[in-house]
């Protein structure tokens, strides 16, 4: 029988990877359709009409459709969540939120031009100088996070949250990239235990490229 939930986007996306990983964790059921990239299919006109800026990811809950990775979490979220995952106390989600859009304002853009360079780029083509960059300015973000892990286990407080599915689904391409990496132990240590989640494994932890 097919799902009411259908997820419109390929598995190597690091924000089709949220969707999933979100679904996982609120232990729905969906449908997961390749879109983007070599599948093509968002430039065509049935998907246009789901999405008209031609992305992903993009979900279908029955009648009802959005798109954009972290509004699509926090839908979820909140039409399916309960806690700890998502917390009851508004002002526990809003410090759980602002990472999220931390994640897409602060680290999304210099991670994304490191990621390309890195993974998608071809060997002769690799911009050096755009890689050396995006790894001091990630790991100097990052250091703000390692900071504020020193004193709670998850971005989103004392339990894996909403606010953790943004940069934990970078975090799986930067702790598997080959660089070498500052240390931060207590980046480490939470990227540890985001892998030792079965929502995780399932919906973040598939081939880079």
């Amino acid at each position: 029988m097919a799902s009411d939930i259908i997820v419109w986007g390929r598995i190597n996306s690091s924000n089709v990877r949220k969707v999933l990983w979100c679904l996982e964790e609120l232990g729905l059921d969906y449908e997961q359709i390749d879109a983007g990239g070599a599948f093509g299919v968002v430039d065509t006109p049935d998907y246009l009409a789901l999405n008209p800026n031609g992305r992903i990811p993009c979900l279908q809950d029955g009648d009802f459709t959005i798109f954009e990775s972290n509004a699509i979490c926090r839908y979820l979220a909140k039409t399916y969540g309960t806690a700890p995952f998502v917390s009851n106390d508004p002002n526990n989600w809003a410090l759980a939120d602002q990472w999220m859009d931390w994640t897409t304002f602060s680290f999304g853009m210099p991670f994304r031009n490191l990621f390309w360079n890195m993974v998608r780029t071809a060997p002769g083509d690799k911009d050096q100088a755009a890689i050396t960059h995006g790894i001091a300015h990630c790991s100097a973000q990052f250091a703000v996070v390692d900071a504020l892990l020193k004193d709670q286990p998850y971005l989103s407080g004392h339990a894996c949250g909403v606010g953790d599915i943004p940069l934990g689904s970078l975090a799986y391409a930067w702790f598997n990239m080959d660089f070498e990496r500052p240390d931060q132990p207590y980046l480490a240590a939470w990227y540890q235990r985001l892998t030792e989640r079965p929502a995780y494994q399932k919906g973040v932890m598939s081939p880079l490229t």
